[in-house]
């Protein structure tokens, strides 16, 4: 196997690690309220507050990536956040716990602006739609198949000492990344020199006048191509972050299913969303090879937000949980082919300073989850039901994809 791959397993396992930690809260919900005594609007908070946390620390996050290197800084992140991670199981109280899951989120927030910047410098163009998707369904997996191991782990260990075991197993990932990986890939002993050269030739070029130069807000802030990424990309994370949050507990409540019954149904629009991100990278690079670098981002990411619209509106028609979740499955399938293609996007334009870019639209994305979080408890108390907070979701994926239809990949920052 080339050695490029092997990076793309570590930012695999790290993308399964970020999740399981992200949703053992939400499996974790009925002892937490028990324990410390809560409302589903106090839930509702410390489940947002964690993607309040991401979102503001995502393009700082992104801006010490491009400088310092994700050996560093991923490293330096995932220690951290496995640290809050453990003292999740200290919380006492509802304040308690709303400051570690912020602090959780903030450390967080470096793990995909900090793989963006590795995929820039280890991975060819003509393979970035694939690698994209392949990290992103690790995060997917891990939450799959978090749901009934952590149901489990938390009947075995109760909800606090499971904290403590995840965040021991992130301070493991960070140590060996620290040793094994690097930079450049022209700096790793263990890279044979022809793929050192196929790699530079191949990978993503830029201006040497230009490459060390740091980014100007100016050139976020104005640009069209950063504010469309950041559009569409809250409104996937809208739909996403439901099933990160209220769907265990949802299903639960409405079916009255048993702990590990739930997480097993649960979990099934998390694997689907796996298969989206292999399904629409595959498309992505395969449209590319075609020539046609525009069409490779915005076909699959189109395709994606339809699937997601019609998969959430029909999902609340449903009469059992099976069917529910087949037509949700097809909703986050949908909404994860859109990962490829928005990620693939920030790097293309982003180039040296992708890990800042892809922080900004990730930032984005995150006010979306904030926002997702919230929304369901308050507009199910607000209406009664839940069906107005999956018509809104759907309405959002119908905006994205008007979003996409302006977006310009082969355009850098300063040109569009």
């Amino acid at each position: 196997m080339a050695g490029r791959y092997w990076m793309v397993v570590g930012t695999f396992l790290l993308a399964l690690l970020l999740y399981i930690d992200r949703i053992c809260i939400s499996v974790a919900k009925e002892p937490i309220v028990q324990d410390l005594n809560l409302s589903d609007e106090q839930m509702g908070w410390v489940l947002s507050v964690f993607a309040l946390g991401y979102a503001l620390f995502q393009t700082p996050a992104g801006i010490l990536a491009d400088r310092l290197g994700p050996r560093r800084v991923l490293t330096t992140v995932v220690t951290f956040w496995s640290l809050f991670t453990a003292l999740t199981g200290a919380a006492w109280n509802f304040t308690s716990m709303l400051v570690v899951r912020l602090l959780f989120g903030a450390g967080e927030a470096g793990a995909f602006p900090g793989i963006s910047r590795a995929v820039f410098s280890w991975i060819p163009l003509q393979e970035r739609g694939l690698v994209t998707g392949i990290n992103f369904s690790g995060s997917r997996l891990g939450a799959a198949f978090a749901l009934p191991f952590v149901a489990w782990l938390i009947l075995t260990l109760g909800w606090r000492m499971s904290f403590v075991v995840l965040g021991a197993v992130g301070v493991v990932w960070a140590v060996v990344w620290y040793l094994v990986f690097r930079d450049d890939p022209t700096e790793h002993a263990g890279l044979s020199v022809t793929e050192q050269d196929f790699i530079r030739a191949n990978r993503q070029q830029v201006d040497p006048a230009v490459a060390k130069e740091p980014l100007r807000a100016g050139s976020l802030i104005g640009s069209k191509n950063m504010w469309l990424a950041m559009g569409q990309y809250f409104c996937s994370n809208f739909t996403f972050f439901f099933c990160l949050t209220w769907l265990f507990p949802h299903l639960k409540e409405k079916y009255a299913l048993e702990t590990l019954e739930a997480g097993f149904y649960a979990s099934a629009p998390l694997v689907l969303g796996a298969l989206g991100n292999w399904f629409g990278g595959w498309w992505i690079d395969r449209i590319y090879r075609q020539g046609n670098w525009t069409l490779s981002r915005r076909l699959p990411a189109a395709v994606g937000f339809g699937l997601a619209a019609i998969g959430l509106v029909v999902s609340v028609y449903m009469q059992t949980p099976l069917t529910a979740i087949i037509f949700l499955s097809i909703a986050i399938f949908g909404a994860d082919m859109t990962l490829s293609p928005s990620w693939s996007f920030a790097v293309d334009i982003g180039r040296q300073h992708a890990g800042a870019v892809s922080g900004t639209m990730n930032m984005a994305g995150n006010i979306g989850a904030f926002i997702t979080a919230l929304a369901f408890p308050y507009m199910q108390s607000w209406t009664g039901s839940e069906v107005p907070f999956f018509f809104v979701g759907a309405g959002l994926n119908v905006v994205a994809i008007f979003l996409w239809l302006f977006m310009k990949p082969e355009k850098q920052l300063e040109e569009y």
